[in-house]
């Protein structure tokens, strides 16, 4: 297992590598890929375009500026390690940005993950033990709506309904933690309500499918032959061996978030990694988004990994060599 997970972790690498090049071609490539030209106000002149060029770090070729990158990167720079460099449009360090804004992501994507598990997984277990019932139909029906709706119109919906008619939660911005505790989670709730429907809807069919195919299987019949109690029976034999999948789709799910909240932190004014991408994008600010895309691609090996680990753990018949 060692040896996998040292594998594991140099692909991660050669991932990352090969993911800040594509970004940093497609940047490139685009019509308006000079950034100097953005910063250099109206009709500049030559001499002023050379100038914001050298201010920015773009005076050399596209192969030397990625190489010069990915030594910044690995050894870091005058803001230290990783080197991140600045954003071309605050001219502030990107590292101290990145994790204040990862701290508001983390809380929205883990806030939510562990929401939809509430409600999917239960009511996936429900429906699996009452097929073609009435609450199975209605489930099946109301998760079609939810996976259906626009996010950024069930977010106005939200917003509109508990925030300006009702009053009843907060509206868009952000209060940390350790400064009001209750002043964060009425922020956070509504956030997470929009971002957890149409996962927990998703979640509860996947674990349906799983715990009816589960149920059926020949050890399941031979406790239920032993007198075994039902609860036990679908407790600790059947709602184990489906929830195995689960566990590779949440930490991919978790970690695809991680750097895909662009809708949620918009509408709901997060100031999360989301929101900043979008930004970086519409300015183009090449190091802003490529620190994010850095920090969801890490994500994503990482919490792969973790999953395959888990995953290998619940499940004997897949342990690696």
């Amino acid at each position: 297992m060692g040896r996998y997970i040292l594998r594991r972790l140099m692909w991660t690498v050669v991932v990352v590598i090969i993911v800040t090049l594509i970004t940093f071609v497609i940047f490139y490539v685009l019509p308006s890929g000079d950034p100097a030209l953005r910063f250099a106000g109206k009709e500049p002149t030559a001499q002023v375009l050379a100038q914001v060029r050298t201010d920015l770090g773009l005076n050399h070729s596209v192969a030397v500026e990625y190489l010069l990158y990915l030594k910044r990167l690995f050894l870091g720079d005058r803001y230290g390690w990783p080197g991140l460099g600045f954003s071309y449009s605050s001219g502030a360090a990107i590292a101290p940005q990145l994790w204040q804004r990862a701290q508001i992501t983390i809380q929205l994507v883990l806030g939510a993950a562990v929401l939809w598990m509430l409600i999917g997984i239960p009511v996936g277990v429900y429906s699996a033990l009452r097929p073609r019932s009435r609450f199975d139909r209605a489930s099946l029906f109301v998760g079609l709506v939810f996976i259906s709706t626009p996010v950024f119109w069930l977010g106005l919906l939200m917003l509109w309904l508990f925030s300006s008619t009702l009053g009843w939660l907060q509206g868009t911005g952000y209060v940390a933690f350790t400064t009001d505790p209750v002043q964060w989670a009425a922020h956070m709730l509504m956030p997470w309500i929009t971002l957890s429907l149409a996962f927990a809807a998703i979640y509860a069919r996947i674990v349906r499918s799983n715990m009816l195919d589960t149920l059926g299987e020949d050890y399941i019949r031979t406790a239920r032959a032993k007198g075994l109690p039902e609860r036990r029976i679908v407790t600790r034999h059947a709602l184990r061996a489906s929830l195995v999948p689960i566990v590779t789709l949440l930490a991919v799910d978790i970690a695809t978030l991680v750097g895909g909240t662009v809708i949620v932190e918009t509408v709901f004014n997060l100031q999360g990694l989301g929101s900043w991408v979008l930004y970086g994008a519409l300015n183009q600010d090449l190091p802003v988004t490529l620190a994010v895309t850095l920090v969801a691609t890490v994500a994503v090996c990482l919490l792969s990994l973790v999953a395959d680990i888990l995953y290998a753990y619940m499940d004997p018949r897949v342990r690696p060599e």
